[in-house]
């Protein structure tokens, strides 16, 4: 059976007729009941005064407050966030010392809580923490050892037309590989240019990026299609940590350059514009010195990857104790038991592609794709979960057309 709860009023009433018996002393009740004597005769002297319901607990608020923000401040905050409801406490504030500058203000703070106790402010949610592998810590050493890419800043022709600049450079020898100018960032207009410059200079063993669109996504192992590709092609996707574009500082820095020489002012069409990229690219490369490689050129370091682009796109391999599964077309993997109880949701990127398992505990397996970990595969609840508790949501798989949900 279930314990009692005890509340404050039980143990008040309790005290006073354990007093009116007067089996027990004042300063023994008060020991059995955990309180000091004071508090022991502030309740008897209420209950004399005022009989039982003089027990019950009492306010605590102050009877004066010099400090509150009197009622017709209040009434002119709410007035003013009635009429513009993207208002914070600065602007609101801002707008009273202009209407009656000898009105006493209260703090940004204070006009929060006004706005807060009224139902002005909502709670916002939390957006879920997403597993990141952290900083990249391993040196550049050599050669196509880490390209890295970005995109520049889009901007506007003088035509009206956005430019999305898309850099590749070497890590080691600063090489600019390319600096194409692309409609959009998506995955469709990136590829083509990823597989002209493999064909050119080979393949490199890493790619550092940022977890921006299209190298990184928010799915399981922050893959995308892009980086899915290059993982089938035996490269390493690297990603900088979120917040810390220091991570890829060269990179970053040639953009600095980049900006300066060809976009201030922009050209007049995209046409023109990558006619100043191509240019900008070729005296980067073969003219400018640069301080970070002893005042070389990077075409004095650069040489071409022994790697080569394959021909057909070799499938992904694993140890020969991991557990290998292929991922359906409706994103789930089929685990160990007959029907809905046996499929696990994985990922719509990896579609036809293979997932390898790793058992680590009873009935927890590391999920994973190429070197890249997925997250944990747990039996009981048939789910994968990364580093900070994530679960693939069922409804993720609706994401692509003409294709079933995991169950």
């Amino acid at each position: 059976m279930p314990w009692k709860e005890v509340k404050p009023m039980d143990d008040k009433i309790r005290f006073i007729a354990d007093y009116l018996n007067q089996y027990f002393t004042v300063t023994e009740l008060c020991e059995r009941y955990n309180i000091s004597r004071k508090t022991g005769y502030k309740w008897i002297k209420r209950y004399y005064q005022l009989g039982p319901d003089a027990l019950s607990d009492r306010s605590r608020k102050p009877h004066h407050s010099p400090t509150k923000t009197d009622t017709k401040t209040e009434n002119e905050i709410l007035k003013i966030r009635k009429r513009h409801h993207s208002w914070g406490a600065k602007k609101i504030l801002w707008r009273i010392a202009k209407d009656h500058p000898d009105w006493k203000l209260p703090a940004n703070s204070t006009v929060y809580l006004i706005l807060k106790k009224h139902g002005y402010i909502k709670k916002r949610r939390r957006s879920r923490k997403r597993f990141h592998p952290g900083k990249p810590v391993r040196p550049i050493t050599r050669p196509n050892d880490t390209w890295t890419v970005d995109f520049k800043g889009q901007f506007k022709t003088k035509d009206g037309i956005y430019c999305y600049p898309l850099t590749i450079a070497d890590g080691f020898s600063r090489y600019l590989l390319a600096c194409e100018g692309l409609l959009s960032t998506k995955h469709i207009f990136a590829k083509p240019v990823f597989k002209r410059i493999f064909q050119e200079y080979g393949l490199p063993n890493k790619i550092r990026s940022d977890n921006g669109n299209p190298f990184a996504s928010i799915a399981l192992g922050r893959l995308s299609r892009l980086s899915i590709w290059w993982i089938r092609l035996g490269i390493l996707p690297e990603l900088i940590e979120l917040g810390h574009p220091e991570q890829n500082g060269s990179h970053e820095r040639m953009h600095r350059t980049l900006k300066q020489e060809t976009i201030i002012p922009p050209a007049k069409n995209l046409k023109k514009q990558q006619e100043r990229f191509d240019t900008f690219q070729n005296e980067y490369n073969n003219q400018r010195p640069h301080e970070g490689i002893n005042m070389k050129t990077p075409a004095e370091i650069y040489s071409l990857s022994q790697r080569k682009l394959p021909k057909k796109l070799p499938q992904v391999e694993y140890p020969a104790h991991f557990e290998v599964r292929l991922v359906s077309e409706n994103s789930g993997i089929r685990w160990r038991r007959k029907g809905k109880n046996g499929r696990v949701c994985v990922s719509h990127l990896l579609a036809g592609e293979y997932v390898g398992l790793e058992e680590v505990d009873n009935e927890i397996w590391n999920v994973y794709f190429g070197p890249i970990w997925l997250g944990r595969l747990d039996e009981r609840i048939m789910r994968i979960i990364d580093k900070y508790g994530n679960s693939l949501r069922k409804k993720r798989a609706k994401t692509t057309k003409n294709c079933n949900p995991c169950p």
